[in-house]
């Protein structure tokens, strides 16, 4: 048997292409992929703007879903089993490998779907959220683009602790998504300036913890709309690299400013958080607590029209590839 991956021939050129099939080491186990997860991260890898470190697939795709078909010998699987899984590089594809420390069992009832939206989404939210900008129950969480796959995650991780969500989105149907995962207050960055708009709600200076995925522009306003001892924690770059702020809101409010990138991590800091994320967050997907946003669903050869839907912004929730 062979197995089918998506191949970069230039920006904007993808093929599917047909490979042996795959084998791994014994702290490894290969999959057999049912839905691959699409992110920012995929469509800057094909742009050229974030190649895959010299020990990753050169093949695109983040996370999985699927059954194993291979489990290693010290893997701790077992060949069938169900799972999804962070992979390091290769998950459009029919089949990928991935680490035993970042692959998670799917509880019973939660389709594949389902799971295949939770292994990039979960790790970046607990890492950036919890383990870096150390959220805390009751405090109060801003995250800019609230419908994505990673926003409403963190929307729904921060009400499971009792923290009060702040989350801005686009349009004010995706800011009643917001409202129906539990946000707090939803704003529409479209509408009026955001610092207008949590004077009115009486929020601005008393955020805590920001998630910004988008950049740019956006710092000052994270800055202004900071508690002291309030901490950001930057993680994309969607309205751009470059911005200007007042370090003075910085020093007077003793903030914190961090940013990261999942492929800087080492696979040591991954197998912890996976391992917090599998007592911490799973659950909350099993008893029903936390439900992904699902956009849209495409087969594996629609790559790149997956990825331009995603880049014109309208998509609200995951977009998938269905692999097998």
């Amino acid at each position: 048997m062979s197995y089918h991956y998506v191949h970069i021939e230039d920006p904007q050129t993808l093929t599917l292409q047909e490979g042996d099939d795959l084998s791994c080491a014994a702290d490894e186990v290969v999959i057999d992929v049912s839905f691959a997860g699409i992110n920012r991260a995929d469509v800057l890898q094909r742009m050229g703007f974030y190649p895959p470190p010299p020990d990753a697939s050169p093949v695109m795709g983040l996370e999985v879903s699927g059954v194993i078909r291979q489990a290693g010998a010290d893997s701790g699987f077992t060949r069938g089993e169900s799972v999804c899984a962070l992979v390091h590089g290769g998950g459009y594809a029919t089949q990928t490998i991935a680490k035993a420390a970042c692959t998670l069992r799917i509880p019973p009832g939660i389709d594949m779907k389902m799971a295949a939206c939770l292994p990039e989404a979960f790790l970046t939210v607990w890492y950036n959220v919890i383990v870096r900008a150390g959220l805390k129950t009751g405090e109060t969480l801003l995250v800019h683009g609230g419908v994505s796959g990673i926003g409403n995650i963190a929307v729904q991780l921060a009400k499971s602790m009792d923290c009060r969500v702040i989350a801005t989105a686009g349009s004010p149907e995706k800011c009643q998504l917001l409202d129906s995962i539990g946000a707090d207050i939803s704003l529409n960055y479209k509408e009026t300036a955001l610092a207008a708009q949590c004077e009115a709600h009486g929020v601005m200076g008393a955020v805590d913890v920001v998630l910004d995925m988008v950049g740019g522009d956006f710092e000052q306003f994270n800055l202004e709309c900071l508690a002291v001892d309030g901490r950001i924690a930057c993680i994309g770059l969607m309205r751009g690299g470059q911005a200007t702020i007042d370090l003075t809101q910085l020093l007077m409010k003793r903030a914190t400013l961090s940013g990261s990138t999942l492929r800087r991590l080492t696979p040591q800091e991954k197998a912890r958080c996976f391992s917090e994320v599998n007592e911490q967050m799973m659950p909350l997907v099993a008893t029903g607590r936390m439900t992904p946003l699902m956009d849209k669903t495409f087969a594996l050869n629609e790559a790149l029209a997956a990825q331009d839907y995603m880049a014109s912004g309208t998509h609200a929730g995951k977009l998938l590839l269905r692999c097998n």
